[in-house]
């Protein structure tokens, strides 16, 4: 039989027979809603606003997206007069909405337009100096030189102002050139230092623009995007980086949206892009472990205790169905990767012994 202590009267176990797992489960609710530092350990969603709709920004104060990317990029159009527009509207956004409207800055990105058009500087001088901004996301970086120009931006920019907190980057994979370096770009760190020059934080996949600029057909299966998928994600986990995956612009198809986002999950990204709200939630429910990999992940957890209290480094876990399967050193952390995960996502997580 399994049980739990629970560590205070506000911590209480449901205990009920999960037969497929032939065993009986007491599940701890551990919540961590309303925790913002909890919360934004996970970044599962990255939703998409045009800064160019007063109506968008305003509707982008009750969204629940993890992250929400402010666009100055390619939802505004592309003339001098939009582009200032659009910029000088965000800014006035995030100066004069009362502070306890807007999202936590943890939350909030900026995507710039690239650093190759005539809006780069006028961008990123005006939007840093809004301290709520602590997240850029840099557009078309085929090289580490294109972080390297950013950076120097972000010093010159924030010379002018006294915050401490570095300017998280997270760098777009939209080209050929882009895939071909991605070592060199996962691999960057500012030559003034991360306070001063800022320090990436993620790769994120353009998968429409890699498309253009590649001559690749995107098919509903993916499989031609597969290669490059697995090689962003490889390339953010060697460097301490998350990963995360293209827009699904089938935004009317919830269902598709479920699958690409199961696949997105099994390749290792971290969370996924969103062209519209109605995306996000489908996200945050794909992008954390299912009910069944946290009941198998705390089993490991436990039964690997009792293992080494007996000296052993390995165990076997009983398998639904029959048989059983061999647990060592690399699964004892995969659980443990499951369980935080499920807790920064304010899961139920069973107490098993």
């Amino acid at each position: 039989m399994l049980f739990t202590q629970l560590a205070s009267p506000a911590r209480r176990a449901v205990c009920r027979s999960l037969p497929k797992y032939g065993s009986t489960v007491c599940i701890r609710t551990l919540r961590t809603a309303g925790n913002a530092k909890t919360d934004q350990a996970l970044r599962r969603s990255h939703l998409y606003v045009p800064s160019s709709s007063d109506r968008m920004l305003d509707k982008s104060l009750s969204t629940p997206s993890d992250v929400i990317i402010y666009d100055l990029e390619d939802s505004v159009p592309p003339s001098p007069y939009d582009k200032d527009s659009a910029r000088q509207r965000l800014s006035t956004f995030l100066s004069r909405t009362p502070e306890h409207k807007l999202p936590h800055p943890e939350r909030i990105a900026v995507r710039l337009n690239d650093i190759t058009t005539p809006f780069f500087e006028n961008d990123i001088s005006e939007i840093l100096k809004s301290p709520l901004v602590r997240t850029l996301v840099l557009p078309k970086i085929h090289s580490a030189r294109d972080l390297h120009h950013v950076s120097r931006a972000i010093r010159t920019s924030r010379a002018r102002t006294s915050t401490l907190f570095p300017i998280r980057i997270i760098a777009s994979v939209e080209s050929a050139r882009s895939v071909w370096n991605l070592g060199e770009i996962a691999s960057w760190t500012s030559e003034y230092g991360a306070d001063a020059g800022g320090k990436l934080g993620a790769l994120l996949f353009a998968a429409e623009d890699y498309c253009a600029a590649t001559s690749v057909v995107r098919t509903p299966s993916r499989l031609e995007l597969l290669y490059v998928r697995s090689q962003i994600t490889i390339a953010a986990k060697a460097f301490g980086l998350d990963a995360i995956d293209m827009v699904c612009v089938n935004y009317k198809d919830l269902n598709y949206l479920k699958d690409e986002c199961e696949d997105g999950r099994r390749l290792g990204f971290n969370g996924k892009q969103a062209i519209h709200p109605s995306q996000v939630d489908v996200i945050h429910s794909t992008f954390v472990p299912t009910e069944k990999e946290i009941i198998r992940a705390a089993k490991i957890l436990h039964q690997m205790e009792v293992a080494h209290s007996s000296q052993k480094g390995a165990f076997g876990l009983e398998m639904e169905g029959g048989g059983k399967e061999m647990i060592d050193a690399p699964m004892l952390k995969q659980a443990e990767n499951i369980i935080r995960v499920a807790k920064a996502a304010g899961l139920e997580i069973p107490s098993v012994g």
